[in-house]
């Protein structure tokens, strides 16, 4: 078995890989937010091209990530590439953030969001109840709910199998994953036999066809704007590249499993809309808190709307599973560097797995599903995160040409085309989102440059304590000499 240096196996396939990618997209989004597109761009055909359109540009993300992650194959992920390309404080603020917002807010959001799916399955028509309560006078009081219980049990749990090896919990999120695809298959099959509600469904939503009833800069504003949260939709396949240092042969699986892995996620992605569109207007869809609940009640009766609540709940777990496996190698190298927690930087050495990142992000992730302020952060930190992306993507560019002769064992296709394209996209999504909602965007600015003057501390820390080693080793030295 193939080791990586301070511990990790090399474990990992082409398979795994692609599992790993499909779970951590194929979350809510697909039941829940596919909404957003039909809300800017009522039109049937337009709406299935875009979503086409989205696995393409996400692929482009893809090339431009595996070439980086082939250059360095390690834990990690978009820590080093930006470590490397501008230097160890953009590497920092990306790895502070991870951890005290991105990963850990999304285990959170999704833990609370699998445990809430689950009660009303279990007590249909019942208000979730209180588990215990702590008022600190009239002005302050803090409720937790069952669902916040059972939020952090499920994180607890998914945590302890994956801290007894990477296996173990690569099993887990590979079964959901098959369960999650078999479902939305199942569901596709069903939903394009039988009749459909609306025979009319690839008609245009709007009295007159989309691109015929506005002129030429509104309608690329209103497409605009659905690509923006489309491409939130798609967000969450570079996970796999944090597992870098977990993958045989990352020259190739890495690359293939990702990309089978995004293109079997736009087939399903325009699939399942193709669905919803037999059931539901456009505007309809637009409406609709539960676009998923709604089209398989409308196509199936309310026992299908049941049924989709199961696969949504389904789906939700494959993500939180995927999250919790791969966010842990996030900050490993951070702290083997010295710029975080010590005991961060340990390898277990039976399991082989970062068992103390893997920990302090369970406590950390139930801490946020406890209080509620996962969501706060969320909307927050949305910005920061395609603020990295489009730093990653210039990064490629950075690097080839400051470090030109570093193999590369996979090189973009089509640069410099194809890194633009992701590029320019990204930095559409940072101008969109901080045009839109601009507090909320400079709060999650200001959350990654808290970063900052920890980074100061933590530099200080480490070369206080590199001078604490060399300082016995010398005066050990001078005593010994006659």
């Amino acid at each position: 078995m193939a080791v990586e240096h301070g511990g990790l196996r090399r474990e990992l396939g082409a398979f795994d890989v692609c599992m790993l990618t499909l779970n951590s997209v194929l979350g809510s989004a697909i039941f829940f937010a596919v909404a957003i597109v039909p809300r800017t761009v009522p039109d049937p055909v337009a709406m299935l091209l875009l979503w086409a359109l989205g696995g393409m540009v996400t692929l482009a993300g893809i090339v431009t990530y595996a070439e980086l992650g082939t250059m360095y194959p390690h834990a990690g992920g978009q820590y080093h590439y930006l470590k490397e390309a501008y230097g160890p404080l953009w590497g920092f603020l990306f790895g502070w953030t991870s951890f005290w917002v991105i990963q850990t807010g999304a285990i959170a959001y999704l833990a609370v969001a699998v445990a809430d799916m689950s009660v009303a399955l279990l007590t249909p028509g019942a208000t979730d109840a209180a588990a215990f309560r702590l008022s600190f006078g009239s002005q302050w009081r803090w409720e937790v709910s069952w669902s916040n219980v059972l939020a952090g049990a499920l994180i607890a749990l998914i945590t302890a199998v994956n801290y007894v090896g990477l296996r173990a919990g690569t099993r887990v999120q590979n079964a959901v994953a098959v369960v999650k695809i078999a479902s939305l298959l199942a569901f596709i099959v069903c939903g394009l036999s039988v009749d459909p509600v609306r025979p009319d469904y690839l008609a245009a939503g709007a009295p007159s066809p989309f691109w015929q009833s506005m002129d030429f800069q509104a309608m690329a504003t209103a497409v605009g704007a659905a690509m923006i949260g489309l491409l939130w939709c798609f967000d969450g396949w570079y996970q796999p590249l944090f597992c870098s240092g977990e993958i045989r042969d990352p020259a190739r699986n890495l690359v293939r499993g990702m990309a089978v892995g995004v293109v079997a996620v736009a087939v399903l992605y325009v699939l399942v809309n193709v669905v919803y569109l037999r059931a539901l207007s456009p505007i309809d869809m637009g409406q609709a808190p539960r676009v998923g609940e709604a089209a398989a009640a409308a196509l199936f009766g309310q026992d299908g709307a049941r049924w989709m609540a199961v696969a949504i709940a389904v789906s939700i777990l494959g993500c939180l599973a995927s999250c919790i496996l791969t966010g842990a190698r996030a900050y490993l190298p951070m702290a083997q560097d010295g710029l975080f927690f010590k005991s961060l930087a340990k390898v277990h050495p039976v399991h082989h797995t970062p068992g103390a990142c893997l920990l302090a992000q369970a406590l950390w992730a139930i801490a946020l599903s406890l209080t509620g302020t996962y969501e706060t952060l969320g909307t927050y930190v949305i910005f920061a995160v395609f603020v990295f992306h489009t730093a990653t993507g210039v990064a490629v560019f950075v690097l080839r040409r400051t470090q030109p002769t570093r193999p590369r064992a996979y090189r973009a296709w089509a640069y410099p085309w194809t890194p633009l394209l992701f590029i320019v996209t990204s930095l559409a999504f940072v101008a969109s989102t901080l045009w839109e909602r601009p507090i909320e965007s400079l709060l999650g600015l200001g959350l990654v440059l808290l970063g900052v003057p920890a980074y100061r501390w933590w530099c200080h820390r480490r070369a206080a304590g590199t001078a604490a080693d060399v300082v016995p080793v010398a005066s050990a030295a001078a005593r010994a000499e006659p």
